[in-house]
């Protein structure tokens, strides 16, 4: 006997989070797996590009995933995995301390990769994916 499962896409979207600048979606949710786009430093209130200290662009960008993972009813221990991008890998220790500061128990497997440009000029893009 074969079964067949029908899980629907579900696009997650949130004012609190900026919103999509190209043709892509804050997050899409498939069947209990939540898929969240690479978030930078844009204020969600204002639509204004963060361009400061790393420690608080990286504040911004985890600001901004809370609010999508919000969204879709989870958080930060919902988190499996996420990915982080930076334009300059001697900012890591920054960037993860501020990072880290997300995940009390049990952090989510990572990546962090040092990239030649990022949309807009930032310092640090990070994405993640999450599953209920």
């Amino acid at each position: 006997m074969y079964y067949i499962y029908s899980m629907e896409k579900k696009i997650i979207r949130t004012d609190n989070a900026p919103a999509p600048i190209g043709p892509y979606n804050q997050a899409v949710q498939f069947g209990n797996m939540l898929f969240v786009s690479g978030q930078i430093a844009i204020d969600p209130k204002t639509g204004e590009l963060y361009t400061g200290d790393i420690q608080t662009e990286t504040k911004l960008v985890m600001e901004n995933l809370k609010a999508i993972l919000t969204e879709a009813g989870m958080d930060f221990n919902n988190v499996l995995k996420s990915t982080i991008f930076l334009m300059d890998m001697g900012q890591f220790a920054q960037v993860n301390e501020v990072y880290g500061s997300y995940f009390t128990e049990n952090p989510p497997a990572r990546e962090t990769v040092q990239v030649a440009g990022l949309p807009k000029g930032v310092k640090v893009e990070i994405s993640v994916v999450a599953a209920k």
